[in-house]
């Protein structure tokens, strides 16, 4: 392979017959010039990226700190060994990008939040072993100390990258929906819902796979009659706060739960009480 342009210290691009691939290793490039044969021996990674996505990561590696390029590249690879499944290439963009501006945004002092931590942390718990991986990471390499914040950002960057995952949007919302209902269940119960108890967790991933076969279109079991009066007649108050939040999730994200559904998380309330 032959240099056809430089992209910083550790990255150039090659033309292969009809194709422009992007190859990655370190100090690939140095002392290099265009049209100087690369080592196979420094060769790590090589990518083909298609028009504006080949064009955006271009333009990445040439204008970002090599060292923030290198952590994301470092995350990207430990994540795939974690998770023991490939991520989408299009995660070299979207992470290297993300990250780099995270980064430039601490070493400001400016503060990174994440109102979705707890459902991040709950919803993709390998990923983000991924995230706190990179915490360290990046303590380690660059002495900067981010949040759990910023790690469960990461996380959800990497979830979405998965083969077969949902895009970056449809995360976000599930996990805006469960926010949503564990807030709107303090409100009603006036309640402070402990995040790390076994309940909530529970509630969480019921929630979750309800929510999911609801997008999919799945059928709910239907519950014996008998046990759904039961839940109504024993558990009153916590079937009528799982009725107001299932009507409201209805109005709000035009979500409707099954009368099963609703008995379920009535029982699901009833242990927060």
């Amino acid at each position: 392979m032959r240099i056809f342009r430089i992209l910083n210290n550790n990255a150039v691009v090659v033309v292969d017959g009809p194709q422009e691939k992007i190859v990655m290793g370190s100090g690939i490039a140095f002392q290099k010039k265009r049209n100087d044969i690369i080592p196979k021996d420094k060769i790590e990674k090589i990518f083909v990226l298609h028009g504006n996505s080949s064009e955006k990561f271009q333009q990445l590696l040439a204008t970002l700190p090599e060292e923030h390029i290198e952590i994301a590249e470092n995350i990207i690879s430990f994540a795939e060994g974690h998770l023991h499944a490939p991520l989408s290439d299009h995660i070299h963009i979207a992470l290297t990008d993300h990250l780099s501006f995270a980064l430039e945004r601490l070493e400001q002092g400016i503060p990174i939040q994440n109102k979705l931590l707890n459902e991040i942390k709950m919803l993709y718990k390998k990923e983000y072993e991924v995230g706190l991986w990179a915490k360290e990471e990046i303590k380690n390499k660059l002495g900067i100390d981010i949040p759990e914040d910023e790690a469960a950002h990461i996380a959800l960057h990497i979830h979405t990258a998965k083969m077969d995952a949902p895009s970056m949007s449809e995360s976000l919302k599930q996990a805006t929906i469960l926010r949503d209902f564990v807030d709107k269940i303090e409100e009603i119960l006036n309640i402070e819902v402990e995040e790390s108890s076994i309940n909530y967790q529970r509630l969480i991933t019921h929630l979750r796979f309800a929510l999911n076969r609801i997008q999919q279109g799945d059928q709910f079991d239907p519950i014996d009659e008998d046990m759904f009066d039961l839940i109504k007649m024993k558990y009153e108050s916590a079937y009528q706060t799982s009725k107001q939040l299932t009507e409201y999730l209805q109005e709000e994200y035009d979500i409707q739960f099954p009368q099963s559904e609703i008995a379920y998380i009535a029982l699901h309330i009833q242990r927060l009480l």
